[in-house]
């Protein structure tokens, strides 16, 4: 059998970061949302276990063991403990590489709904996300690829406020941005920010209500990704300079940039404007929010 699974791009509203604790991770509080553009999984059939990797982005990602896909298949057949028929995997990799969409853990999401589906293996939503937890802090979001509030270190998920439809742009100048290299920068500069979770209503009636409360929010990683890579303000500014943008902010650790919009025909006219603007760049308009077919 031959099943397919969406791996969306996840985005994320604010991003609220501690310093690194006994343990060596950074706590987190984060509303994260979920984009209808993404990459996609495809599972069938094999003599052996293997991974293909195509798309745009897909030049370059390894296709071995130490590829976040295979561990994560490698991760669930363990948990399974059991003899599956083998499979290929196949990853159209559509989204950046290292651009703070969580394009790795929102991939190995997909292979382990994938996985449950084509092999029904007897486990339950616990044992799913003690998989997806042990492959990375967006882990246990990019699981469920729909919105909700994660702390701790990414493995405490919470029901977000109720948000309206969310129209925007996604721009990634064309630079890569390790998540390492920035909790490094955001650790040596004091680690300014803090886990806080702010109060937020029970639901948000407009995009415009939404941006206006995020406004006063925060993604501490922000400041050290622009500074490490000068080309991820550049896109900040020019998102922020046009009248579209109601709210324009980095994503994760960077290097893509977000920008909420009033309305799907404001979007389209912002994404082809910077389109025409910076050829170069990697501009998409989409909407937010989730879970997606």
């Amino acid at each position: 059998m031959t099943v397919t699974a969406f791996a969306p791009a996840k985005v994320n509203l604010f991003l609220h970061v501690g310093a690194v604790d006994a343990s060596g991770m950074h706590p987190l509080c984060s509303l994260m949302v979920f984009a209808d553009v993404g990459d996609t999984l495809t599972l069938t059939p094999a003599d052996a276990l293997g991974l293909t990797v195509t798309g745009p982005f897909g030049v370059g990602l390894g296709d071995g063991e130490d590829n976040l896909v295979m561990r994560a298949a490698r991760a669930m057949l363990a948990k399974v403990r059991a003899p599956q028929p083998p499979f290929r995997l196949i990853l159209d990799k559509q989204l950046p590489i290292a651009a703070g969409l969580g394009g790795g853990s929102s991939d190995a999401g997909a292979v382990l709904r994938l996985l449950r589906e084509a092999t029904q293996p007897r486990l339950n939503d616990d044992d799913l996300v003690a998989v997806a937890a042990g492959l990375g802090s967006d882990g246990p979001a990019c699981l469920a690829a729909r919105p909700v509030i994660a702390e701790g270190l990414g493995e405490r998920l919470s029901p977000p406020p109720g948000l309206p439809v969310l129209d925007a742009v996604l721009v990634n100048p064309g630079v890569a941005s390790p998540t390492g290299a920035v909790y490094r920068a955001y650790d040596a500069a004091g680690a300014p920010g803090g886990a806080d979770r702010p109060n937020l209503p029970d639901a948000f009636e407009s995009v415009e209500e939404l941006a206006g409360v995020l406004s006063g929010l925060r993604n501490d990683l922000e400041a050290p990704a622009v500074a490490l890579n000068p080309a991820i303000g550049e896109a900040l500014d020019a998102l922020r300079g046009e009248p579209e943008a109601l709210l324009a902010r980095v994503s994760g650790s960077g290097a893509t940039c977000f920008a909420l919009c009033s309305s799907d025909i404001e979007a389209e006219g912002l994404a082809e404007r910077i389109e025409r603007l910076r050829p170069a760049w990697w501009v998409r308009r989409c909407r937010l929010g989730g879970p997606w077919p």
